[in-house]
């Protein structure tokens, strides 16, 4: 199963692409973003639309599904999509919201069919900043290649 293309709407995997927007016609196969060079002709100096492909593009899928609460989705027909790590929004900073932020990562990385393996996860307090967890995690690609390894933080 190929990584796949999407806009970039996340600020870590901005890419100019060439795609015209009518080929923008399915999930998961390619969408839009925003990017700060346009990718057509452009005389106003607006940004355009970007497209990521491949590792940015698993990239941008895993940090939306993550950040996207658990079926906020499903008047679209997509109920199990996101995660429950909003529900921590809140909680105090203790083992078990980290044990939670670790159990939500799980829940959401398993039902991405783009990854085929879960390499490493590390849900930590920074230190200089108690009020955060990090979570940190590299998730191998479906077909192999290197672990894409990413790190969100999440402040309860």
């Amino acid at each position: 199963m190929p990584l796949g293309a999407d806009l970039a709407l996340t600020r870590f995997t901005g890419a100019a692409g060439g795609s015209p927007l009518d080929e923008a016609h399915s999930w998961g196969a390619l969408d839009l973003a925003i990017a700060s060079r346009p990718t057509g002709p452009r005389t106003s100096g607006e940004p355009g639309l970007a497209v990521v492909t491949d590792r940015e593009n698993l990239a941008q899928a895993l940090i939306l599904r993550l950040i996207t609460p658990r079926g906020s989705l499903a008047p679209l027909g997509h109920v199990a999509y996101g995660s429950r790590l909003g529900e921590l929004v809140g909680r105090r900073d203790d083992a078990a919201a980290r044990a939670l932020a670790r159990l939500y990562v799980l829940e959401a990385l398993a039902a991405e069919p783009r990854v085929a393996a879960l390499e490493s996860l590390v849900v930590e307090t920074d230190a200089a900043r108690p009020d955060v967890i990090r979570i940190a995690f590299a998730a191998v690609p479906v077909g192999g290649g290197e672990p894409l390894a990413l790190t969100l933080e999440l402040a309860p």
